[in-house]
């Protein structure tokens, strides 16, 4: 049996420097009443705390749904069950208002959508409405799938999204959805401007190439030959290593995390921290070139050496060597979140009390920061087919996967990621700032494009792919997966999957730029799950022999063989970016578990010079708690001896020559090792 495949699970929480990994949250008592839903009648019902309601829709294969709850006065999750009772996906995180929920069916039966409170106090109860909108076929045609993807986000209560597809200079589709901004009314047009997030990094690239063209830089320069400020490191860093994600500094937005820096809150960043940031860095996480590792500060950098070699503000500089060239009219370099955007889309996030307006990552110049229009962006990437601004040997630099010292390619140029799609080479970036997403590829040798904005936090940008498999379906091939004896990704059927099949993947993986991370895969009778260090086990599924969907946030992985066949490791996706993780050998070490006297020797407080942070350390109910003032309490979980992790965070104890504990070095995923010592 086929799931319904669910295009646009929520993530509760998405932001540039974090794994949106959601709490999952248990179904109380079912009520008694099971209630078929009909297309286009609304029922007016209230649920209870602790209380689960039911409904069912009878539907036959290849049927798209798209259904809305208007959570009046409750706060409600929706899970949504296939025929087998299998979950397929879960929906929440907006507390009021409506939410809407859709997917694809693949086999005949009945699909059950459950709703239950998010808490289980008695405010936790309330009235609701249930609608199913629509119930058809999944459409052929391109444009009506694309409509009828986009679905969840139209409509006057909602933030928006657009689509822009086109092939050889000619326009396929062009169409706006939902709101721009709900304080007053504004829908997304196709000249709304949308910040685009990290898909600004090619335009921070493009501009290095610029300059290198005219003889300003070269990509082999030492840094610190255009910002000599930057700390004299035992090893060089090469322009190149800042364009490329290999230049071994800390990434500032997990770096700042760590100093209570809430930037899901809009906390003020200023790009002149970057270089204080580096300038307090003690040493290189990793040899330039040596280690991909993705990394906003370098991109801040890239646009600064911009700066320092035109003599002209990187906005600037591009509005009048890129975008106006060009005749990008609506695309814009916003210098700081206080600058206006003229038609801009606010970006909104879900919250408990309904959408928030949740403003832009501050700092982010050069790695983001940059406004954007659908129809700017095509323009864009037909500049790459027939270049008018740049050279055509830098823009195919630009397109070639970087190589690290030790041989390996990265798979990342010059601010874009390079795989294929269905035979196709394939280039794309996506981006995500706290709320906007967005996402842009390039299929040169078709010479096509597609790219989907959205200014929704839950908006699932690798939609475009999807939906770049429909339009270009007459020039992608049909790829088979390893091991699928000749079944093709369109046509594998869950429910042929054998899970005792999945014991060659069980194990230990550390993520490649966090190696005290480790992502582990097991199995119990039929079911597969998959947790990360410090979070919860998540449940996993098949989508073909070698790749796996997440149920409860939208991501997969992919496993992969060396050249003996044996699985040596996986690409984690999420987000439209991916990280390697690489196989641990032998077996986990034994869980340590301390005692409370055990735990006594961490309890103090932590000082770092590098963040000038604090973090305090107590026991409490045989817990290790960590408290920083704007993060508040985490209780931390224990790894191997001496090691801890929570919130996001995982740390390292050290100990002296007599067995005290006299600091810790904490990580988080792109930023690793800073070191805090013991001051009480």
């Amino acid at each position: 049996m086929k799931p319904m495949a669910l295009r646009h699970p929520v993530r509760h929480f998405a932001c540039a420097f974090c794994v949106a990994i959601p709490s999952i949250l248990s179904a109380g008592p079912i009520l008694a009443q099971t209630t078929e839903l009909q297309r286009g009648r609304t029922l007016s019902e209230t649920i209870s705390a602790g209380d689960t309601a039911r409904y069912t829709i009878d539907a036959d294969a290849n049927e798209f749904l798209l259904g809305e709850v208007n959570q009046i006065s409750v706060d409600v999750t929706i899970r949504i069950l296939g025929p087998d009772g299998t979950q397929l996906g879960r929906i929440g995180g907006l507390g009021r208002g409506p939410q809407r929920f859709s997917g694809q069916t693949s086999d005949e039966g009945t699909y059950t959508i459950e709703l239950f409170t998010a808490g289980d106090d008695e405010d936790a109860a309330g009235s609701y409405e249930i609608t199913l909108l629509r119930h058809e076929d999944v459409a052929t045609d391109p444009e009506k799938l694309t409509d009828q993807l986009m679905s969840r986000y139209d409509g006057p209560q909602s933030p928006g999204a657009a689509v822009r597809v086109w092939r050889d200079g000619r326009t396929l589709y062009s169409k706006t959805f939902g709101m721009a901004n709900l304080a007053y009314g504004l829908p997304f047009e196709e000249d709304t401007r949308t910040n685009i997030g990290s898909t600004s990094k090619q335009f921070a690239a493009f501009g290095i190439m610029l300059q290198a063209e005219r003889g300003k830089l070269s990509l082999d320069d030492d840094i610190r030959t255009h910002i000599p400020e930057l700390p004299e490191f035992d090893e060089t860093i090469q322009v190149k290593h800042l364009i490329t994600h290999t230049s071994g500094l800390r990434e500032f937005l997990n770096l700042l995390r760590m100093t209570g820096r809430r930037l899901d809150r809009g906390d003020w960043i200023d790009r002149s921290e970057l270089i204080d940031i580096v300038q307090r860095q003690p040493a290189l996480q990793n040899a330039p070139g040596a280690e991909w590792n993705y990394n906003n500060t370098a991109y801040g950098l890239a646009a600064t050496v911009v700066e320092r070699t035109s003599g002209q503000d990187f906005h600037v500089f591009m509005q009048e060597n890129v975008f106006g060239p060009l005749g990008m009219t609506g695309t814009m370099v916003r210098p700081s979140i206080r600058h206006i955007v003229p038609n801009q889309s606010e970006g909104y996030t879900p919250t408990p009390d309904g959408y928030r307006q949740i403003g832009d990552l501050g700092g982010a110049v050069g790695a983001g920061a940059i406004y954007s229009t659908i129809g700017d962006l095509q323009t864009w990437i037909e500049n790459y087919a027939n270049p008018r601004v740049g050279a055509r040997e830098s823009i195919d630099e630009m397109m070639t996967s970087f190589v690290l010292t030790d041989g390996e390619e990265t798979g990342y140029g010059y601010g874009l990621f390079i795989d294929e799609q269905g035979g196709l080479r394939r280039v794309h970036h996506g981006g995500a700032d706290v709320a906007h997403r967005s996402m842009l590829a390039y299929y040169p040798e078709i010479n096509a494009g597609i790219t989907t904005q959205s200014n929704n936090a839950q908006f699932n940008s690798n939609v475009a792919f999807d939906l770049a498999a429909a339009f270009f379906e007459d020039a992608m091939e049909k790829e088979e997966e390893e091991g699928g004896e000749g079944e093709t990704a369109d046509e594998f059927d869950p429910d042929s999957y054998d899970p005792e099949a999945f014991d060659e993947y069980v194990g230990r993986y550390a993520l490649d730029a966090a190696p005290n991370m480790i992502l582990t895969f097991t199995r119990e009778d039929e079911t597969l799950y998959t947790q990360l260090t410090g979070q919860q086990r998540l449940e996993i599924v098949p989508t073909s022999d070698t790749t796996f969907r997440l149920l409860a946030v939208e991501a997969s992985v992919t496993f992969l063989r060396g050249e003996d066949g044996e699985v040596e490791g996986a690409t984690m996706h999420q987000n439209g970016a991916e990280q390697h993780v690489t196989r641990l050998e032998g077996e986990a070490p034994e869980v340590w578990a301390p005692t409370e006297d055990d735990l006594a020797d961490f309890a103090g407080r932590f000082f770092s010079d590098e963040l000038e942070t604090f973090y305090t350390f107590s026991v409490e109910d045989d817990a290790l708690v960590m408290y920083q003032r704007r993060l508040g309490d985490v209780t931390l979980t224990t790894g191997e001896k001496d090691e801890f992790s929570g919130g996001g965070l995982s740390f390292a104890f050290e100990r002296d020559r007599n067995g005290e504990v006299i600091g810790f070095y904490v990580s988080n995923g792109r930023t690793r090792d800073v070191r805090f010592g013991r001051v009480g």
